[in-house]
């Protein structure tokens, strides 16, 4: 695997047998992307709070610039330390579709959260009480469950598309990984703001729930992302993947 290879947003532990892999100290390979994921997740979850509380307008444009950007300027850094997940479902989505160890999956996700909580409590140390209760901190709010649940599963479908095309499968993974990533979360989210926010990140959604202690139909959020990748993943590995990714029809 070579260094210009690594920038694509591909974990960079999932290979193995890699032989810049072996040289890996154990911190490089399993604690360093943790961190990372920390960070990130933080610094993604903190960008997007702030983008919703400080909106005084109704247009979701403004979080949708701030997420989307923020999205495509940290896989670009992170993703040579940790592959630049900072969402559970890339992260399951990875696992599944053979683009990294499983034994990380467990560690990045609580390390994603963690750093949800993290971005989440900095906002509300950030702005006055009476503007981010207004807006519940940048928390999910729910107006129909069933057209919500099925906003984040179609959305965070192509999101997960998106990102298992673009730096895992062998064929399709390209360099313009991080700008497609962040351009397809900024669609994403003008197109789904008003149907279920388009979280499409269950860290995300935890983050602000946990500082604004909001947990209306918070279920969704997790529910509706798990679903969309799994439905994403299934069609990777079925049709659209490389001979190494697809399960059949080699």
């Amino acid at each position: 695997m070579s260094a210009e290879e690594n920038k694509t947003g591909e974990v960079i532990v999932s290979e193995v047998g890699d032989e810049g892999e072996k040289k890996k100290c154990k911190y490089e390979r399993y604690v360093q992307p943790c961190l990372a994921e920390v960070l990130g997740t933080g610094i993604l979850v903190f960008v997007g709070c702030a983008s919703v509380v400080g909106n005084t307008g109704t247009s979701p444009t403004q979080p949708a610039l701030a997420q989307g950007l923020t999205v495509g300027v940290l896989i670009t850094m992170f993703a040579p330390i940790s592959g630049g997940h900072f969402n559970p479902v890339v992260s399951l989505s990875f696992c599944l579709c053979g683009g990294m160890e499983l034994i990380l999956l467990l560690p990045y996700v609580l390390a994603q959260l963690a750093g949800a909580m993290i971005g989440a409590i900095l906002t509300k140390l950030m702005y006055p009480p009476e503007l981010y209760t207004k807006s519940l901190g940048g928390a999910f709010v729910t107006g129909d469950v069933g057209t919500a649940m099925l906003g984040e599963t179609i959305f965070t479908l192509i999101l997960i598309m998106v990102v298992c095309l673009g730096a895992v499968n062998q064929v399709t993974r390209t360099p313009w990984g991080p700008i497609c990533v962040g351009l397809i979360v900024t669609a994403n989210i003008l197109a789904g703001a008003t149907v279920s926010g388009a979280c499409m990140n269950p860290a995300r959604a935890f983050g602000p729930a946990v500082a604004a202690d909001h947990w209306d139909d918070h279920w969704v959020y997790w529910i509706g992302p798990t679903s969309g990748t799994v439905l994403s993943v299934v069609f990777i590995r079925l049709f659209l993947g490389d001979q190494k990714t697809r399960l059949m029809l080699k």
